[in-house]
């Protein structure tokens, strides 16, 4: 049975706070480690980043240009050929998520790289033409979701 009384931190977790502005002889007296004069010296003395003393700062003063369509792009996860090939019949965006293949709710993409032998049906967003045409040739149908 322990008493909180007798609670204490563990040894070498706690520091004896820095004393300051107490004689020359503790080594942070006079100016206390701030150095002379000016603004750092002062109190509430931290300021923020990127200021400049009141002149514009340079993120102000350089010119702003372009546009950027990144948050409207539309990605796709991309599945080949050859991961295709270790389906039987039907593929869509829920049996390769479930393998593991894409992520759960995104867009597919197929690409031809690899070969595929098998006749599939392969529902995606998107296919390379080359894929369509490999699909195609091995008996199987395309068709774009």
């Amino acid at each position: 049975m322990s008493k909180l009384s007798l609670l204490k931190p563990a040894f070498g977790s706690t520091k004896r706070a820095k004393l300051l502005g107490r004689g020359r002889g503790s080594g942070k007296g006079q100016t206390s480690g701030k150095g002379g004069k000016g603004q750092k010296a002062r109190k509430g003395a931290p300021i923020r980043r990127g200021f400049e003393g009141g002149q514009t700062p340079i993120a102000r003063r350089n010119p702003k240009f372009g546009f950027s369509n990144e948050a409207f792009r539309i990605s796709y996860d991309i599945v080949n050929l050859m991961q295709l090939s270790k389906f039987s019949a039907e593929v869509n965006p829920e049996t390769l998520a479930k393998s593991g293949f894409v992520g759960k709710n995104s867009k597919v993409k197929i690409l031809a790289n690899g070969s595929i032998d098998k006749a599939l049906n392969v529902k995606a967003h998107k296919f390379s033409e080359k894929a369509k045409l490999a699909i195609e040739a091995a008996g199987g149908k395309v068709e774009v979701i």
